[in-house]
């Protein structure tokens, strides 16, 4: 028999074997473990590989490491936020919004400070390529950098003369666009701000902070939360936590968007038919989405498969990659900052 007869029936037959067997093959999927509550102060040792970075689907696995746990590096904090990796200062400065302050973990001794009080009850923050500090302030109802020499400039407080909601989360881009969310949850009560009437709709915005030009790039979300590009900055996705509880993909066109679809609606995959959110939201340097979202962050394919769960004992709100390899995954949740080692890389700077 020619060789290339002997090698298509073989490649058929194994074909047709694997379809074969895939009923069996699913339910040799990773089955999740159970949770077992654990001791976060570092006192008890936890066996190696850590039950609680779990693979749904065998593409994780590779971004999975064995000899790693997940660790709590601070607790005491009522609603974590905005975690953003500063690589020159090598730390990360989050959000504590109802203590309407800013805290700091600084890697070389991992002592964690106050770092910035009164916040102007910041939420989502980041660093832009000039790594100056951006923060999405709920008390005074803007987007905000600060400067080298200390001064504040504001970004955007208003549009077309009304006042914002709340800016929640925000992500910069290349052309030095500043982009963000703004629902209302920071005017809804005096927690996480000071309660007030909504001006405009929900919505997400554009800035160029060089002309002050300001668009509104897309209102079909019901509450624009977590927001992040692609790693080639072609694509923005935006977590919906309102009624459709889903994250969103866009097409980047110029100063706007196009081709907006729900690229999925979360659930949590630990718990069937249970519903989810995601929260903030970013990308690794292979376009995975990693999302706080129910029970701690879920991690999902660029076509929004969920792969894999990283189990929190707490509601995730928001996450960032940092350290020196943008290989650590810093995750805010509720009360405490949590971080694990990962086999990727967060594909932006912050």
């Amino acid at each position: 028999m020619p060789t290339f007869q002997v090698c298509n029936r073989r490649s058929f037959l194994a074909a047709a074997g694997a379809a074969a067997l895939s009923p069996a093959l699913r339910a040799q999927q990773p089955q999740p473990p159970a949770y077992a509550p654990r001791d976060w102060s570092g006192q008890v040792p936890v066996r190696y590989p850590d039950p609680d970075v779990i693979a749904l689907d065998n593409r994780f696995r590779r971004y999975m490491i064995g000899n790693t746990t997940i660790h709590r590096l601070y607790t005491g904090t009522l609603w974590s936020e905005g975690p953003a990796w500063n690589g020159v200062g090598r730390y990360l400065v989050w959000s504590d919004i109802p203590n309407n302050v800013q805290m700091r973990w600084v890697e070389d001794d991992g002592r964690v400070t106050v770092f910035r009080n009164p916040s102007g009850y910041s939420n989502g923050n980041t660093f832009d390529f000039e790594g100056r500090e951006l923060s999405c302030e709920h008390g005074n109802r803007r987007v905000v950098r600060y400067e080298p020499d200390g001064t504040t400039t504001v970004i955007a407080d208003k549009f077309q003369g009304k006042r914002l909601n709340s800016p929640n989360d925000i992500a910069v881009h290349p052309d030095g666009s500043i982009w963000f969310t703004d629902p209302t949850y920071g005017i809804q009560g005096t927690y996480e701000g000071f309660k007030a009437q909504s001006e405009v709709k929900d919505a997400v915005y554009r800035v160029d902070p060089k002309t002050g030009q300001m668009d509104k790039v897309t209102d079909d979300a019901d509450k624009p939360n977590g927001i992040c590009f692609s790693p080639d900055y072609k694509k923005v996705y935006v977590a919906d936590t309102g009624m459709p509880h889903d994250i969103r993909v866009y097409d980047i066109d110029g100063k706007g968007l196009k081709n907006g679809k729900r690229l999925l609606t979360m659930t949590n995959p630990l718990a069937s038919g249970q519903n989810a959110a995601a929260d903030g939201i970013r990308c690794d340097v292979d376009g995975n989405i990693w999302a706080g979202a129910t029970p701690g962050v879920q991690i999902l394919t660029p076509s929004g498969e969920p792969i894999g769960v990283i189990r929190l004992p707490e509601n995730c709100a928001n996450i960032s990659f940092g350290g020196a390899k943008r290989n650590r995954l810093f995750m805010a949740a509720s009360q405490s900052l949590y971080v694990v080692y990962v086999q990727t890389a967060g594909a932006h700077i912050c």
